[in-house]
């Protein structure tokens, strides 16, 4: 059997399927290529099947035997070769400074968006929509939960059952993760990661998954990641709006935290996401924690991304900066102009901003594109494309490359000036190009400009500049 670098490696095993074996059965593989040994967890999926599932990360022959406290599950032994990666597959992602790159070092860009519950209704033309949607946007991150809250009503949970209150959390049902991997394989074949989001504070008591023991989150937590961490696109986000859910601590956050850097092979990114009662407060997570990998954070302003980076050496995520669209929440009626504003505010500082949608689809019921996904709407999305061509055609690490003199970004919002002086390095010539960021231009200013800038900006608001010194 060959399995490409990155791709996953599936052991399907008959086992016991009497009991529980969702717990009573332990089950594990040591995958060893020359001395690098991997360890990876097994899970139950039902009807007998015990599966591992494995992601190789170096080409040559893999080496497996399993482990388990079954006797007809322990000691299977076999090999397989890991082949060269296909088009399109640079790996998992990994943070780089400030900012995150593939595994092949190619760069990569979480210009994220939001669709909370797209895999939840078993809507298979929904979800395919969506899909399409994504594949025609510039989002490389979808943020999507794990858990219902407390008004949904979907066909399948994650634990069996259909009554309010009365899951049965020992056990897990395969079919709903059968779905939810598939949304996942299907955002892997777009180039888009899934960022999982494992808890939140939505269900008020409703379903009981939102109050549950320290027990039955290691247990849901243990699942999920031996069904999906071998997947290379997959991130885990600890909780969303943490501070919301009463029934835990911090402490009980950094014990999930640690929980899932221990248990995860592949060191997928981790961080845990803030709530905010909208331009009042906001209680961000001490991000500095070692298990975190970056800075996952809701707030209404991203000019204060400069500040966060110098208080934690950590990429910038604002998962949650407000969303554009019609709902009778401020959060959620954003004009275009002022989220694209966000991304650009974010942008120049070395950070990043997400996406997301609150405009009703009648054809979905009314529902908005953060719960279920369905069509993109907004007049924000190719601005973001515009930013994301921008970006990619710039150095990866804005910040250092701004303290050198080589290249940056200013960007003025909603002022309106005349004109903007901008002053720059001395000892340098620098080419300049002035950006309109609503209608989408770049414009490049003519010859070379030498300690001091006066760019004409004629009173439009939404300008940006380019500066990139002259070799």
């Amino acid at each position: 059997m060959t399995v490409e670098r990155w791709g996953v490696f599936e052991l399907d095993l008959d086992g016991p399927a009497h009991g529980n074996p969702y717990t009573d059965v332990r089950l594990s593989a040591l995958f060893q290529y020359r001395n690098r040994v991997v360890e990876a967890d097994g899970f139950y999926d039902g009807d007998g099947r015990h599966r591992i599932r494995f992601m190789p990360d170096r080409e040559g022959t893999w080496h497996y035997v399993t482990r388990s406290d079954v006797p007809e599950l322990d000691g299977r032994q076999g090999t397989f070769e890991c082949v060269p990666p296909g088009v399109g597959n640079h790996g998992p992602v990994r943070v780089a400074g400030t900012g995150f790159a593939y595994a092949d070092g190619t760069r990569y860009l979480p210009l994220g968006t939001t669709c909370y519950h797209w895999t939840h209704d078993g809507d298979e033309a929904a979800e395919e929509l969506t899909l399409r949607s994504l594949a025609a946007s510039p989002f490389t991150k979808v943020r999507m939960c794990l858990l219902p809250t407390r008004h949904m009503r979907p066909p399948l949970l994650a634990f069996p059952g259909d009554t309010p209150g009365a899951l049965d959390r020992t056990r897990i049902e395969p079919r709903f993760f059968a779905r939810f991997e598939r949304r996942v394989r299907d955002l892997l074949a777009l180039g888009i990661v899934a960022d999982v989001i494992l808890f939140h504070p939505y269900d008020e008591g409703h379903w009981g998954v939102d109050d549950m023991s320290r027990e039955q989150d290691l247990f849901l937590l243990r699942h999920t990641l031996a069904r999906l961490s071998a997947y290379r696109n997959v991130w885990w986000s600890i909780a969303n709006e943490y501070d919301f859910n009463r029934a835990k601590t911090v402490e009980d956050w950094d014990l999930l935290g640690r929980f899932v850097q221990r248990n995860d092979p592949y060191q997928r990114p981790r961080s845990i996401h803030n709530g905010t009662r909208m331009y009042a407060y906001e209680r961000i997570y001490d991000f500095a924690r070692p298990w975190i990998t970056h800075q996952s954070i809701q707030h209404w302003d991203a000019r204060l991304t400069g500040r966060w980076m110098a208080r934690c050496p950590k990429p910038v995520v604002i998962d949650e900066i407000g969303y554009e669209g019609l709902a009778d929440r401020r959060w959620g009626n954003l004009t275009a102009r002022a989220l694209t504003r966000q991304f650009w505010h974010a942008a120049v500082a070395g950070g990043y901003v997400g996406h997301g949608e609150c405009y009703p689809d009648a054809d979905l019921g009314g529902a908005t594109w953060i719960s279920r996904g369905g069509r993109l709407r907004g007049e924000s999305v190719p601005r973001v494309a515009f930013l994301r061509r921008l970006l990619e055609e710039g150095p990866a690490d804005l910040p250092a490359a701004r303290r050198r003199g080589e290249y940056w970004l200013e960007f003025f919002g909603d002022r309106r000036p005349a004109h903007r002086d901008v002053p720059l390095p001395p000892g340098a010539a620098y080419r300049v190009d002035l950006v309109d960021t609503w209608d989408m231009t770049v414009t490049a200013l003519e010859g070379t400009h030498r300690d001091h800038l006066r760019v004409a900006l004629n009173g439009r608001p939404d300008m940006a500049l380019r500066i990139r010194r002259a070799e």
